[in-house]
């Protein structure tokens, strides 16, 4: 089990909250700590690692077909598989702190793999999995696209090369202005993390109603998220 304030914390970190805890807990868990409980059975996160990847696969596939419709085959191809790569994904992980969470084994760690690259990617997935069989399609599509909105766009627009992706900032101003002068204000939510690896929560909120909410390492990254998110709430992209 992890504890009401871990659990607490970390669902509100992923901006999702599980009915069924237990998914959740297998989502966390890692071979290592389950091969070493002695009843054996305890399951770990690896039979949800298989689904999260197929999830967090497919939907990156979507964000980046919709994004540009000029794309070849080849360049969204290029685009997805430089996303959802190890690097990509064990990003995503750090980005919530998931690390810290994990369940391991004694022997697992004292090796440190709670932050390797490998784990936290199969994490991820694994989180994604549990997040879908808990709450559906919808809630898994909306915990994958606060991750990729703003990196799939940046990849997008350096693949297409003209310009087809404007900055999400700009276009949610103009959108707003449409309808009259429009206070548009980022605000820092939350800052985690040590100095050298912090991650940002940021909502974007316009004459004081709130429109989206971003995460990312930086502040720029996380408000060009928050657009990018309010963008899609008021059906604009």
């Amino acid at each position: 089990m992890i504890g009401a304030v871990d659990r607490s914390e970390l669902e509100t970190r992923i901006g999702y909250i599980f009915q069924n805890e237990e998914l959740l807990i297998t989502a966390l868990t890692h071979s290592s700590y389950a091969n070493e409980q002695d009843d054996g059975t305890v399951e770990s996160n690896e039979r949800f690692e298989f689904l999260g990847d197929a999830l967090t696969g497919l939907e990156v596939a979507l964000l980046i077909f919709e994004m540009d419709p000029y794309l070849s085959e080849g360049q969204m191809t290029e685009a997805r598989a430089s996303l959802v790569q190890t690097e990509g994904l064990a990003g995503a992980a750090r980005a919530i702190g998931l690390g810290r969470y994990l369940r391991l084994g004694v022997g697992a760690e004292r090796t440190g793999v709670r932050e390797s690259e490998g784990v936290l990617e199969n994490a991820f997935e694994a989180l994604v999995a549990a997040v879908f069989l808990d709450g559906g399609g919808e809630a898994a599509r909306e915990f994958v696209r606060r991750f990729f909105t703003v990196s799939a766009g940046e990849k997008v627009m350096a693949l297409s090369g003209d310009g087809f992706i404007a900055d999400y900032k700009s276009r949610l101003q103009e959108t707003m202005q449409k309808n009259g002068a429009a206070d548009i204000r980022y605000v820092l939510k939350d800052e985690s993390g040590p100095d050298h690896d912090k991650t940002f929560c940021v909502n974007v909120v316009c004459d004081g109603i709130e429109l989206g909410t971003g995460v990312g390492k930086t502040k720029k990254s996380a408000e060009k998220m928050a657009a990018r998110i309010a963008l899609e709430e008021l059906k604009c992209i």
